[in-house]
């Protein structure tokens, strides 16, 4: 089959997972992208732009878009040769269920909730809806009636149930191999602690330092390595944890190409997670695929990937970070550990995707 994959944010990991998709797919998957700058522009006015792509183009079999784009104002505008093609909506984030920065200008000024309203629409116009997560599908199905409740009448509650019923979860696929090079882990006395996420508000970096500061002022001893993209608005803690963490540190920054990025995951010991949003989670499983032990909150996504009670955490990041370096629980479990992660690789994955995109149809709208 003919796919075009519609990506209005192609970048990060937009664009690894639509990479991936056409490197692995037996089916004829072709790219329709927009570059990964100005999203809420993207959602917007990027469904135009795409449009004027893709009407130069061959008729395919499939469109998959993404939740980066008005998917409504998409369809609305195909022309009638056009209209019989299904459409997937893939939603790797939404802007329901998404915490917004509390530094966004646009929540003071009250268009914070068109974004959402944008998710609902578009996730009404595809044939079928596809999650990255149980967790991030149950999680905007649940919160939506809420959301609509808020609208002054005519409130559009019932049409949820459409999107329920062709609503599928579908986890992302992963380039792991990439992470394969030739390195060991070496017997240690002390732990490597990893950080390997966007230094961003919803990545929670405040209770992570504060449990490293924790530990430092118990004298317990541990190392740091903290990898992962920066903006221009870093939270302030990253200053005060370079200082204050200075004689722990062994690396600090972005990591420049995927062979020190892997050198990084294998040299470190336990990814304790913090974070107040997460829909899959792929920097921890890029850890976990490096034998790295995780220590994540009972919350979110995560017991999925690690159903395991072992694995789970709820209270203070501190004291219990303790405990699993005085007990050494931290180096066992490893190969499970990469078990875990190794079902997300796309090797793995593509026979789903494989088997999914033939079957998507068309639907006839309910009310």
């Amino acid at each position: 089959m003919r796919v075009y994959l519609l990506e209005a944010f192609y970048g990060g990991s937009h664009a690894a997972w639509a990479d991936g998709l056409k490197k692995y797919s037996t089916h004829q998957i072709e790219l329709v992208t927009l570059s990964d700058h100005h999203w809420k522009w993207r959602m917007h006015g990027g469904a135009i732009s795409l449009l004027e792509q893709v009407v130069a183009l061959p008729l395919p079999d499939l469109f998959l878009v993404t939740d980066m784009m008005d998917l409504a104002l998409f369809r609305g505008l195909l022309p009638a040769s056009y209209q019989k093609i299904p459409i997937v909506l893939y939603f790797h984030e939404n802007q329901l269920t998404y915490p917004w920065s509390p530094t966004d200008p646009d929540i003071n000024l009250g268009r914070d909730q068109h974004y959402a309203f944008t998710n609902f629409t578009s996730a009404l116009a595809a044939d079928e809806v596809w999650f990255n997560s149980t967790f991030h599908r149950d999680s905007f199905l649940t919160t939506l009636p809420n959301f609509l409740n808020q609208l002054p009448d005519h409130k559009l509650s019932h049409l949820i149930k459409n999107i329920e019923s062709s609503s599928k979860v579908v986890p992302l696929g992963l380039e792991l191999g990439a992470l394969d090079i030739d390195f060991q882990k070496a017997p240690k006395t002390k732990p490597v602690i990893l950080w390997n996420h966007r230094w961003e508000f919803d990545k929670n970096p405040e209770e992570f330092f504060d449990g490293l500061f924790y530990l430092q002022k118990k004298q317990i001893d541990f190392e740091l390595i903290v990898l992962g993209e920066s903006k221009s608005s870093i939270p302030p803690i990253f200053d005060k944890a370079k200082k204050q963490l200075a004689a722990e540190i062994l690396h600090w920054g972005f990591a420049l190409d995927k062979h020190t990025y892997a050198q990084m995951l294998w040299a470190a010991d336990i990814v304790p997670i913090t974070s107040i949003q997460e829909f899959f989670g792929i920097s921890l499983i890029e850890a976990m695929y490096c034998k790295t032990y995780p220590l994540v909150p009972n919350r979110l996504v995560y017991p999925e990937h690690l159903p395991e009670i072992d694995f789970q955490y709820s209270g203070d990041l501190g004291p219990i970070l303790e405990q699993l370096i005085i007990s050494g629980k931290w180096k066992n479990n490893l190969e499970l550990v990469r078990e875990r992660a190794a079902i997300r690789s796309w090797p793995e994955m593509i026979s789903v995707y494989d088997e999914l995109i033939p079957c998507a149809k068309r639907k006839i709208f309910k009310r």
